[in-house]
């Protein structure tokens, strides 16, 4: 399994930024994982952390080296980050429940399945144009239906995430066949928010995901201006050889090896300095430079 990938979070104008994304695989099948915390409740950062690091552990427990259903994983791993958050607000003793985003991909087999909960965004660009993005749960993206009404003033809400006290509406695609050279992106709406969807396309498809997920990132950034959201990006570039400097290759891995960049559990006693912003961004960096020192050594 060869793929390239780059992933960056950038503070935006935000007091914080509550943002994670993260991935790791097996010999045989990779997970990427990307969770927006909700602003307006408490701990958007804890809420987005938990579901990153509970879908990580289940992938690791359950991924020998691949998924005996992808699509079964992701709608249990969803569930079991939604309970995970609702744990930890529980044994805080929290009024308000922390929140949280949820957008996630499994490769395996040369296909890919993902689930989404909220408006956190998955694109899938092929050969210059859009496959498929995801629709989010939003009244402005899902209109009217017998059970969410449209209220003109609260168009741009979402009506479901992870760790509120109903249970998560989420959407789980079956898996699709990948060919060379597809492009898979996850993204906060701080990203796609500030741009144009032809704009992410086209960058996209005119460059190594090295290169198109810092620009578009800047970007983003430029256009939300001092009060702009946070902007995460992580993404993925299938079986390209050509892309060097951020491939990742299973192909040389045992089958009892799982990697992560995913922080495997929060501390209490040092939860604020665990979710650092600067230490995040400084592991973001390693993790990066870690990918292209081991490109180079094998090209």
């Amino acid at each position: 399994m060869k793929f390239s990938i780059f992933q960056v979070s950038r503070k935006g104008g935000r007091e914080k930024n509550e943002d994670r994304m993260g991935y790791c695989y097996t010999r045989d099948s990779v997970l990427f994982v990307l969770a927006d915390g909700m602003g307006g409740h408490p701990d958007g950062e804890v809420a987005a952390q938990l579901a990153l690091q509970s879908v990580s552990a289940a992938f690791q427990k359950h991924a020998k080296s691949t998924l005996a259903d992808p699509e079964e994983f992701l709608a249990t791993a969803v569930l079991g980050a939604h309970h995970q958050i609702l744990h930890y607000a529980a044994e805080k003793g929290m009024l308000d429940t922390p929140r949280t985003t949820l957008v996630a991909c499994v490769v395996q087999g040369g296909k890919a399945s993902w689930v989404h909960c909220g408006d956190s965004r998955l694109y899938l660009v092929r050969d210059g144009s859009l496959v498929v993005r995801t629709k989010d749960h939003s009244f402005l993206e899902q209109g009217s239906t017998g059970k969410f009404r449209v209220d003109t003033l609260n168009r741009n809400i979402l009506f479901t995430c992870l760790g509120s006290p109903s249970r998560p509406v989420f959407d789980v695609v079956a898996g699709m066949p990948l060919q060379e050279g597809d492009r898979i992106l996850l993204c906060s709406d701080g990203l796609w928010g500030s741009l144009k969807e032809a704009d992410i396309v086209h960058e996209l498809s005119r460059h190594g995901v090295a290169d198109a997920v810092p620009d578009l990132v800047e970007r983003a950034l430029r256009n939300g201006g001092e009060k702009g959201d946070n902007v995460t990006a992580i993404a993925m570039e299938w079986e390209t050889p050509t892309h060097r400097d951020s491939s990742v290759s299973t192909d040389s891995i045992s089958d009892g090896v799982f990697a992560s960049t995913i922080q495997a559990s929060l501390h209490e006693s040092s939860a604020d300095d665990e979710l650092d912003d600067a230490a995040i961004e400084r592991s973001i960096a390693e993790i990066n430079e870690a990918i292209r020192r081991s490109a180079a050594r094998r090209a």
